[in-house]
């Protein structure tokens, strides 16, 4: 975001408050993937409702957010899952599941891939650092 606006800071505030505006409807997709994280993502549906074609949706949202919307939406449930992992200490194979994931392994990889450490291991030396 401050990419975004460090370039041209008013033409990107007014695209984002402007309703019907590309920058405006990918700002309800975001709203809309940060809220049901844990949903099954259908781009066509997405992008549908927003009116737009799909690779319409896919360019602007990655002009937006750097990231494809499955990459954004990954990124969001991995965010909750740490969440998940340190204030309610539940355990990995649970907070994968509760954020969408069907398969705890994938979960695994994927945390371990952004967090450079397993799910376990990263919980117990945040909960040291606490």
């Amino acid at each position: 975001m401050y990419r975004l606006l460090d370039h041209h800071p008013q033409m990107f505030i007014k695209q984002f408050a402007t309703m019907g505006s590309h920058a405006y409807r990918i700002m309800q997709a975001i709203h809309q993937i940060n809220t049901h994280f844990e949903e099954p993502l259908r781009i066509s549906e997405m992008a549908h409702s927003l009116g737009m074609s799909n690779s319409l949706f896919h360019r602007h949202f990655k002009n937006v957010t750097t990231l494809t919307p499955i990459q954004y939406q990954k990124k969001v449930r991995l965010q909750m899952a740490r969440k998940l992992l340190l204030s309610q200490h539940v355990d990995a194979a649970t907070a994968s599941f509760q954020v969408g994931y069907a398969s705890p392994s994938q979960f695994s990889r994927e945390y371990t891939r952004m967090y450079g450490m397993p799910p376990k291991s990263d919980a117990k030396r945040q909960g040291k650092a606490l």
